[in-house]
């Protein structure tokens, strides 16, 4: 088990590799990494914007596809192949840890052709404390309907901004006040699935089972939490928009247009 050192410390400069894993299959969107986006296949957006982090070092497309292979280097980026079973993007990212050395890593949804370079840039800071082995984001919710919403993942943190749990409940569950006032009497927070990890801890995720929270909530995130190491939470005012159906690329192309 990992543990963090007894007094917090202030980092030396930091190597930052961000791994953006993309997977050319998908249930919703096929071929998704190379969908278009005003032009552009979405690898392309995410990697760029990425590329826009200060604190980044480097950046890296991780794929199991020639295909998003061959894109990534028609645009002058640098992508590498990974194994075609892993169950998650962190299990890909973990790979390229393996392999390519780096003091943190930035795992970068592949979906999200929108992300802002300085959110990236808020979570990779919180790793200037020599005590977090991982981080993550969240920004407060503003819409009431997504409260509710299975969909938009909250999370609550303790008073040193470490995440306390991760759920698509509401939480924190605002008692005695009514659902439609939640917004005005309390704060909830959308969890954004960004991660910052020491190699480390990244190295050390991949080997632990999973648990029974991250089994009924289907959230990868628990079982850090269960596990005992704890992950940062920073909070941003920029939120994300994931792209998951042709709606979605519909949104993001509006969304462009108007910037």
């Amino acid at each position: 088990m990992l543990r963090s050192p007894a007094c917090p410390a202030k980092e030396a400069l930091l190597y930052v590799l961000a791994v953006i894993p993309s997977r050319y299959g998908s249930t919703r969107l096929a071929a998704k990494p190379l969908a278009a986006i005003a032009g552009r296949p979405m690898v392309q957006h995410v990697y760029e914007r990425t590329k826009r982090a200060k604190r980044v070092s480097r950046a890296l497309v991780a794929t199991d596809d020639d295909r998003i292979l061959s894109a990534v280097a028609g645009f002058g980026g640098q992508a590498v192949m990974t194994r075609a079973d892993h169950r998650s993007g962190t299990e890909r990212v973990a790979e390229v840890a393996s392999q390519v050395p780096a003091d943190v890593y930035v795992n970068v949804q592949g979906d999200e052709p929108l992300i802002e370079p300085a959110a990236i840039d808020a979570a990779v800071a919180a790793m200037e404390d020599s005590e977090v082995l991982v981080s993550t984001l969240c920004v407060p919710i503003r819409n009431p309907a997504d409260i509710l919403n299975p969909n938009v993942v909250k999370v609550v943190t303790d008073f040193d901004g470490n995440a306390l749990y991760f759920s698509r409940a509401p939480i924190p569950w605002l008692r005695d006040v009514d659902p439609k006032d939640w917004l005005r009497e309390g704060r909830h927070f959308k969890h954004l699935g960004l991660y910052v990890f020491r190699r480390d801890a990244l190295l050390e995720f991949t080997t632990l089972p999973p648990g029974e929270l991250e089994h009924v909530e289907k959230l990868e995130q628990l079982r850090l939490l269960e596990n005992g190491i704890p992950i940062r939470v920073v909070e941003t005012e920029y939120d994300s928009v994931a792209v998951d159906t042709a709606e979605d690329l519909a949104r993001v192309e509006e969304i462009l247009r108007k910037r």
